[in-house]
């Protein structure tokens, strides 16, 4: 019953039901894709060594292109990024029909392939750091990395049966087209989408009208570098793990389990299959307050299932193991992908998921040489043991780096959960948000209480959680002070003094019985600090040029000031 009530609360969030249901289905046009092309290479040249080849180039683009492609993902608009890179593969998808179906050159077809898999680079960085802009609030953040994680693992048992079943009917061309008009589809839902550029920050080049500027990835990492390094070690070892195991499936299943070409479909099933049951289970496990025993759960099936594997003489005990060992992989995926969408401001997540990306392919490539040759050196038994080992190792290190990070803080109140939602602070890490909503104090005012003085000193700010407040500003020469505007819960107010430093700008008051969460000075800045939400909070009140003219004016007349 949890399982379920997690996952209707996901898909009961319209923008980000339609975007898992886009990359489902492009989910599974990829495996259509991947299938034909093989096919198409092998019926080419008969050559398993050229099969290799190609299948190995694909994954080049991954190294050489994921941080440039994160790079540019913290710079623009994420959503049109995967828009723009989905809509150039398919029409790259529509090239490679029409040259199969020509029987064009090899050439030309491998040239295309290596194209669509540098598009493809730009993919895990857009979607890590655009996924968490359209779920509600923090507790949908976990569950919606599971239903990706689950949706994806389902088209890898779905994709390559319909590819089959399609080539086997059609013809491979058919193949190539279907997954143009997958591309298709995401597009025009990425199209009805938000859009979502990132918080940004601007230095002193930007104040004088000249482009923004990406955060620095040092500014905006400060502080994280011991649990992200604890996330990375977890899934450089996973991927190295993996890479083995993607080879030494074929060696199992022909020779030491004696399953025939058979066998490796067989073995592949239980991946997918486990990964399924994992990704799903980890959607309830990841709304856990602490996610050390998350995490230990993972490392400990991954590192069962790889010691099942290596004394296994038999199809159905290795596939147990290899189920079992999916299973824990994709709990630690998705635990690691929460925390780190968590843990990373917003304007650098794309950098950091191309870093990520960029290591776990290196790691896979380089398992994929090394363990094989270990099995054959020390025997498949010591080899897998020592894989189990060293996951469990680089999960109990990861949760020593983690830290306080590793537990998730209580579930707030109504009122303080008001923050996590406040429209100003969009992008900025959820677990960032719950610290400050936790630290932040609360208020009751009746109507008409005076809650800030045009003139006293700034020293926190407001967000409204009920009620609703008036802003009156004195002016010289007027008999009363005018109305600038009224807020109402999720707005925030007070901060101006805190970003420009001088008095308060106006008055506040309480139009009707109202609750305010309160951000003294030092938890205010620490917040904004280095994210673009101190120049998004200008902006929200007629113009950030405006507006500090206008506090300078007040400076210069000795005057009091502000919001």
């Amino acid at each position: 019953m949890a399982v379920l009530a997690t996952y209707r609360r996901v898909f009961s969030n319209p923008a980000l039901a339609r975007l898992l249901a886009g990359e489902f289905i492009s989910s599974i046009g990829d495996w259509l894709y991947l299938v034909a092309l093989l096919v198409v290479v092998y019926q080419r040249e008969n050559d398993t060594v050229i099969l290799g080849i190609v299948g190995a180039a694909r994954v080049l683009p991954y190294v050489f292109l994921s941080v440039p492609a994160g790079i540019l993902v913290d710079r623009v608009d994420r959503r049109m990024v995967l828009m723009v890179t989905d809509i150039a593969r398919g029409v790259i998808m529509l090239g490679l029909a029409a040259l199969v179906a020509i029987e064009g050159p090899l050439w030309a077809i491998v040239a295309l392939t290596l194209a669509a898999a540098a598009l493809a680079t730009f993919f895990g960085p857009a979607i890590g750091a655009y996924l968490p802009s359209l779920v509600r609030d923090e507790s949908e953040l976990g569950p919606a990395n599971s239903a990706w994680a689950s949706l994806d693992n389902l088209g890898f048992i779905v994709g390559p049966a319909v590819a089959g079943l399609l080539i086997a009917l059609g013809g491979v061309t058919i193949a190539f087209v279907l997954n143009a008009v997958t591309f298709g589809i995401v597009a025009v839902i990425l199209w009805g989408l938000p859009s979502r550029a990132p918080a940004r920050q601007q230095g002193d080049d930007a104040e004088a009208g000249t482009a923004k500027r990406s955060t620095p990835l040092r500014a905006a990492l400060s502080g994280s570098e011991r649990p992200l390094l604890g996330i990375g070690l977890v899934n450089v070892v996973g991927q190295f793990i993996f890479g083995g195991l993607s080879i030494l499936t074929v060696v199992l299943a022909v020779d030491i389990l004696r399953a025939g070409d058979a066998g490796t479909g067989f073995l592949n099933a239980a991946i997918g299959i486990g990964g399924l049951v994992g990704a799903i289970v980890s959607g309830v496990l990841v709304l856990r307050r602490r996610l050390a025993p998350p995490l230990l759960l993972g490392a400990l099936l991954f590192g069962g299932g790889l010691a099942l594997l290596g004394v296994s003489d038999l199809l159905i005990p290795a596939m147990l193991g290899f189920a079992v060992l999916s299973i824990g992989d994709l709990i630690l995926n998705v635990v690691n992908t929460t925390l780190l969408q968590r843990i990373v401001d917003d304007a650098a997540r794309g950098r950091v998921f191309g870093i990520v990306h960029t290591a776990a392919v290196s790691a896979y490539a380089a398992g994929s040489l090394l363990i094989p040759i270990a099995s054959t050196q020390a025997g498949l038994p010591l080899t897998m043991g020592l894989a189990a080992g060293a996951i469990v190792g680089a999960v109990a290190v990861s949760i020593a780096l983690l830290g306080p990070l590793a537990v998730q803080t209580a579930s707030l109140d109504a009122d303080r959960a008001v923050l996590l939602s406040a429209p100003v602070f969009a992008g900025l890490p959820p677990g960032q948000l719950e610290s400050a909503a936790r630290r932040a104090g609360i208020e009751h005012h009746v109507e008409g209480d005076t809650i800030i003085r045009q003139g006293d000193e700034a020293d926190m700010a407001y967000v409204i959680a009920r009620g609703a407040v008036r802003v009156t500003q004195a002016r010289e020469g007027a008999a009363e002070p005018v109305e600038l505007r009224r807020m109402g819960p999720g707005e925030v107010f007070g901060e101006i003094g805190l970003l420009s430093g001088v008095p308060r700008t106006a008055t506040v008051t309480a139009a009707e019985p109202t609750t305010l969460l309160t951000l003294q000075r030092d938890a205010f800045l620490d917040l904004v600090a280095g994210s673009g939400v101190g120049d998004r909070l200008f902006d929200l009140h007629g113009g950030r040029m405006h507006l500090r003219a206008a506090v300078d004016d007040q400076r210069a007349a000795g005057t009091g000031a502000a919001g």
